[in-house]
């Protein structure tokens, strides 16, 4: 995959799928903006790819507000006067598993301005900034919840199912402006999400582990695979499509 000096921004890089995808860019020799909510963890993300001899910056933005979003592109256009892939991977689960009827307010609407109106918001102003140059790429991380039907869960799913529909629906506007858009969902992954979700009881692991036909959990390095490849011109006839990375759970 020829990524060498693409400009790449992924949010939610301070961590798990994000800091994976970061890194695989970095060592590919791609320019790497790491944001995330948390600035000291973006910049010990950049702080590595930069070690291991690679192009970094660390910014920190909060999805959920259109003005930090649209501060974070701008600095990047200022500075390297393109944005080539936008990967739009911040994302955050609900703090209580609950059926419909007893979700929490709270976890809706935070859910939801993460995972999905933050999506909105870096589509939005990627999308207008690669119109003007005349190319682009963008890659959003969904989840299999945005595919098939997750219980307890409801702001999480609406928000993925969300993703999986603004990918399609942009990837139909703009094919024809040489900006290609798609999805990756992952399955039970290795990251902060799944702590979570393992923390809920002991044997939760291993109730996990048996719906999933592989036998294990995805790791955030795999993940990351997909999202390069995707981001590269190996998949350059691909546009509006998710890539479901589950260890075959969906099946």
């Amino acid at each position: 995959m020829n990524l060498k000096d693409k400009v790449v921004v992924i949010t939610g890089a301070g961590s798990g799928i994000g800091a994976a995808t970061a890194k695989l860019f970095g060592a590919h020799k791609a320019i790497v903006v790491v944001s995330d909510i948390n600035l000291e963890s973006a910049e010990k993300v950049a702080s590595e790819i930069r070690d291991d001899g690679g192009k970094a910056l660390a910014l920190a933005t909060d999805v959920t507000q259109f003005e930090q979003v649209n501060e974070l592109l701008q600095k990047v256009i200022a500075k390297y006067d393109s944005l080539d892939v936008m990967v739009n991977n911040a994302g955050i689960g609900g703090k209580q598993q609950a059926k419909t009827a007893d979700h929490t307010l709270e976890d809706w609407h935070n859910v939801i301005a993460v995972n999905q109106t933050g999506v909105f918001y870096c589509m939005k102003l990627a999308i207008q900034q690669m119109l003007k140059q005349g190319y682009g790429n963008i890659v959003n991380v969904a989840s299999l919840a945005g595919l098939k039907a997750s219980g307890n869960n409801l702001s999480y799913s609406a928000s993925k199912f969300a993703v999986v529909g603004m990918t399609k629906s942009a990837a139909l506007e703009y094919g024809r402006k040489k900006i290609r858009i798609n999805a990756v969902c992952p399955g039970f992954t290795h990251s902060a999400l799944l702590e979570q979700l393992l923390a809920a009881s002991p044997d939760m692991g291993d109730k996990l582990k048996r719906m999933i036909p592989m036998g294990r959990f995805g790791e955030a390095e795999e993940i990351a695979e997909a999202v390069c490849w995707l981001a590269s011109e190996n998949s350059k006839f691909i546009t509006g499509q998710t890539i479901t990375l589950d260890g075959g759970t969906s099946l």
